[in-house]
């Protein structure tokens, strides 16, 4: 993949951060195969057909993954990363999401997020010569006429003309963020604003939208998420790359590759991190997954999702409701038998989750 001029560049010292050549990442997946595909048959699916693999060892590892078809029902329970997020932050946010479904009223920031996710697309569309960041802000007007039509809620957002006048100028300023960090007319995208989902140890199906996949002419992948926030300080790092992995374990799964590098944008700071994902790491965050959906089915079973008071509450839609602000949350619902408490989980529009 072509190099891209960047304004900085942010990096994480405690993950490795490496650059990764093709054959480094051929031969670590071939041997991460090895292991974790004992005793079982190891489904890739892609857009042009389907392989498998068998060790007959006899020893499990964490399942390997199937990619439904569009017309099949999910017969798993699912998880996305931003659910996954919300009980990681706060089991009570989860269940008031997911559960509950109560309603958020959208911010300023959640509809810029996704203003700028849908220009960013769009400009992909244009012929390379002409993804100039002019081009880039004569799309903001009317993409976010698009996204007004499609939720006529997000106009209660702003109380006048000038608010949204001042909204779509900080909109374009972001995107001039993307263009101080990467050159669009070098770059063809495989795929943008993609959901992409795999069932792993046969038990859960795990599914979200990428920003954006790259595919060099060997086969490397490069997975792209846009941040419309800030750079998180090193402390917040984590929570950056879970989203990340969470897509880099998908398409190992489905499609035999480790990514050779998980890409951040921030838009706002103009900075990129370069992550390199490697096999051993994705089967432990696959662990973590099963671990995590475990607690989320122990607690739908027990009616137990507790709050969990942090920094974040102060953005929080729901603190009338939550005990922690003197709230009681609603009688808990009843829940379909068949597929548990994931069932209806739904990818949040990209940008929104920001």
């Amino acid at each position: 993949m072509p190099a891209h001029p960047a304004r900085a560049v942010s990096s994480y010292p405690s993950h490795n951060l490496r650059a990764m050549t093709a054959e480094t990442v051929a031969a670590q997946t071939l041997a991460a195969q090895a292991v974790t595909a004992q005793a079982v048959t190891a489904q890739a699916v892609t857009a042009q057909g389907a392989g498998s693999a068998t060790d007959p060892a006899g020893q499990r590892q964490p399942g390997p993954a199937r990619r439904p078809g569009p017309l099949e029902r999910p017969a798993h329970p699912s998880l996305s990363p931003s659910r996954a997020a919300d009980f990681k932050t706060c089991p009570l946010l989860y269940r008031f999401r997911t559960i509950d479904r109560l309603p958020e009223t959208p911010t300023a920031d959640q509809a810029r997020g996704t203003l700028v996710h849908a220009v960013l697309e769009r400009l992909f569309d244009l012929p390379p010569t002409e993804r100039t960041p002019a081009a880039a802000g004569d799309l903001v007007a009317p993409q976010w006429e698009q996204l007004l039509a499609d939720e006529p809620e997000l106009a209660t957002i702003f109380a006048d003309d000038a608010a949204t006048t001042d909204f779509l100028t900080a909109a374009r300023k972001l995107l001039d963020g993307y263009f101080a960090v990467e050159d669009p007319r070098r770059l063809e995208p495989a795929e943008r604003e993609s959901l992409v989902s795999a069932v792993v140890d046969d038990q859960l199906l795990i599914r979200g939208y990428i920003d954006r996949l790259d595919v060099s002419p060997g086969g490397d992948l490069r997975v792209v998420d846009y941040k419309t926030g800030g750079a998180p300080r090193e402390a917040f790092e984590g929570r950056a790359l879970f989203q990340l992995k969470f897509y880099a374990l998908v398409l190992w799964r489905t499609r035999g590759v480790v990514p050779r590098a998980l890409r951040l944008i921030y838009l706002k700071d103009a900075e990129i991190c370069d992550y390199a994902p490697d096999p051993d790491e994705l089967v432990r965050f696959e662990r973590t997954l099963l671990a995590l959906w475990r607690a989320i089915e122990q607690a739908t079973e027990r009616r137990d999702f507790r709050p969990k008071p942090s920094r974040l509450c102060d953005w929080c839609s729901h603190q009338a409701l939550c005990p922690s602000f003197g709230g009681t949350p609603p009688p808990f619902p009843e829940l379909p038998v068949l597929a548990g408490p994931l069932a209806a989980q739904t990818p949040a529009v990209p940008g929104a989750d920001e």
